[in-house]
């Protein structure tokens, strides 16, 4: 499995020097292979759309202002175990690590939306001694797709209402302004529930929740 890396790390040290308060947020993004995740986080980064990625795990930096204020946002795209057990499909180590999650199914694969049924319920099981769950937002991809559609809005619509989600159905494909409300939104859950992490650690701390993570699939 690899790891790829992906930040601007001179505008973030250099921005961070200048605010020691900037705000952090880390965001796992959880789904079945194949829905869009890699295309949704590009999207959000970059404002451009790329169809086609490698089986790779990425981790992304990047800074957006939101009501005038700057956010780190860091982007753990992470990567759904083939033929794994959905026991197996989120860790411990990443719920500790995030500050919010953003689980994608596509709305023409059904299978992909049971993949975030699942996940779902897991994350309420691993969750269930804390006091304070991660916000999530559930989101439906490849809303340009109508004519394959495999999950109705409605479905999606009550999956994340029954697990306290905020839902989203998007395109990554089409424009950018659809995908923002995803990251925007769910910042704004972060900080109407426990705030937001502060400090440089986001990068540091991500890669050796990576580490952490691979090591226990190795065993």
């Amino acid at each position: 499995m690899v790891v790829q890396v992906k930040t601007n790390l001179p505008q973030y040290s250099k921005a961070m020097d200048g605010n020691q308060n900037k705000v952090e947020t880390n965001i796992l993004l959880l789904g079945a292979e194949n829905v869009g995740k890699s295309a949704l986080t590009v999207r959000f980064l970059t404002k451009r759309f790329i169809g086609e990625y490698g089986d790779i795990e990425s981790i992304y930096s990047h800074i957006d202002k939101i009501d005038g204020r700057e956010i780190s946002f860091n982007i753990w795209d992470s990567l759904y175990p083939q033929s794994c057990e959905s026991s197996e499909s989120v860790s411990e180590e990443q719920l500790r690590w995030a500050d919010g999650i953003v689980l994608v199914y596509s709305i023409c694969d059904r299978a992909s939306f049971e993949v975030v049924q699942q996940q779902v319920a897991l994350i309420q099981k691993l969750s269930s001694s804390t006091s304070s769950p991660v916000p999530k937002v559930v989101v439906g991809n490849k809303r340009d797709l109508q004519h394959r559609r495999a999950v109705s809005s409605e479905e999606g619509r009550l999956l994340a209402q029954s697990a306290g989600c905020g839902f989203f159905e998007v395109s990554a494909a089409e424009a950018y302004h659809g995908v923002l409300p995803v990251f925007h939104g769910l910042h704004e859950l972060i900080k109407g529930t426990k705030g937001v992490k502060k400090g440089t650690a986001g990068i540091m701390g991500i890669m050796r929740t990576v580490s952490a993570v691979f090591s226990k699939k190795r065993e």
